[in-house]
């Protein structure tokens, strides 16, 4: 078994990145191997020179919903902040109702909070508390009242909701005096190709969107794409709609006692299809970040009758772990005691002890850290 501790770290506070590279393929990216042998520092922009004709990128195209929520107790007038997570259908009848995660005092069901727009003014949307949801600390169903437009979850959300920015983003522009949010972001913290597929199929999904971005995604441009399409290397897109629990801290003692969270992913037939041929080849699949990597992963352990519609896993990938499909990974630098960090250092030889080792380069090098950060290639 995995001790939690082993997936710690010191990260000096100013190697947080609150801002992204701009342009996106300017992020530096620390190249290495699964020996973990050599290091090479480069940038995002150089991987039409590092990876091979024939390579696999494949990359999850997800698009991040504008699922921050700020608003308003109604009554006492103090401040609430929640995180649209999903539709329900616990309320019943044509009434909307989501799941939220929600925080802002003492909170009892019938508790009503009228919600901000982008602007910061009153919306008139007001979500009114019906029930906990016990598995999910701080999650609540909330029905969904004061729509005047006939809008829909999508158009709500885009009206009202801000870009759902990791706390730590947010904690370290306000400590810096810097504005918590501005117009960048929303478009910042989505992938250039997001939205650029459609995998479901065969079944009813209320939640076409994460609640946070598949990171290392946000380093490509479209003309790095196309650059990296003339060199040869092969594209393939799957979905894998990002949760809360992507970046929950592991607080067990084990990593194996973790209740690892669930998400929903889908691979297309034809993705399928396209993975199986370079494998059949051999040509080397690179997913880009840990969710492509975990939908890989998934489908990969599924049996060929089971690969089709929406999976939803609870895939945890730790280090002696069996790789069937990916050979290398692209992900950027990950926060300490996560599982993110167990999936990274899933993909070396040695395990977290050459990822710390690997980590401490970085930090060394002056590499920037976490959402907004740079990146590592693992290469097979």
């Amino acid at each position: 078994m995995l001790r939690t501790s082993d997936l710690d770290y010191e990260l000096p506070p100013d190697r947080i990145a609150t801002r992204a590279a701009e342009p996106r393929d300017s992020a530096r990216l620390l190249v290495t191997d699964r020996r973990g042998v050599g290091i090479e520092h480069r940038k995002v922009r150089d991987l039409p020179e590092i990876l091979s004709p024939g390579d696999v990128l494949v990359f999850n195209t997800t698009r991040v919903l504008p699922a921050r929520l700020i608003g308003r107790r109604v009554g006492s007038g103090g401040k609430a902040e929640g995180l649209f997570l999903a539709e329900s259908e616990a309320v019943g009848g044509s009434a909307l109702a989501w799941i939220c995660l929600l925080r802002g005092g003492h909170l009892r069901p019938t508790a009503e909070i009228e919600l901000e727009d982008q602007t910061g003014s009153a919306s008139g949307i007001v979500l009114k508390l019906v029930a906990r949801i016990e598995d999910e600390p701080g999650a609540w169903i909330v029905s969904v009242g004061g729509i005047s437009c006939g809008c829909g979850t999508h158009e709500l959300l885009d009206r009202i909701g801000r870009t759902p920015l990791p706390p730590y983003i947010l904690k370290s522009r306000a400590s810096a005096g810097i504005a918590v949010e501005d117009r960048q972001d929303r478009d910042r913290y989505q992938s250039v190709y997001a939205g650029a597929s459609q995998s479901w199929r065969g079944e009813k999904e209320t939640i076409h969107g994460s609640v946070a971005a598949p990171t290392a995604g946000l380093h490509f441009t479209p003309d790095l794409l196309a650059r990296l399409s003339a060199r040869g290397v092969e594209r393939i897109d799957v979905t894998l709609h990002v949760g809360t629990g992507t970046f929950r801290p592991v607080e067990t003692e084990f990593l194996e006692q973790h209740p690892m969270h669930t998400e929903a992913c889908s691979m297309s037939p034809e993705a399928i299809a396209g993975i199986e041929l370079a494998r059949a080849q051999g040509r080397r699949i690179i997913p880009v970040g840990t969710t492509s990597t975990r939908t890989l992963e998934t489908f990969a352990a599924l049996p060929e009758s089971s690969r089709s519609g929406i999976v939803r896993t609870r895939l945890l990938v730790k280090p002696g772990y069996q790789w069937r499909w990916c050979d290398g990974m692209m992900t950027n630098f990950h926060l300490p005691r996560s599982t993110l960090l167990a999936i990274t250092g899933a993909m070396l030889d040695r395990g977290v002890d050459r990822l710390r080792e690997i980590y401490a380069s970085g930090i060394a090098e002056g590499y920037r850290f976490y959402s907004y950060g740079d990146a590592m290639l693992v290469l097979p």
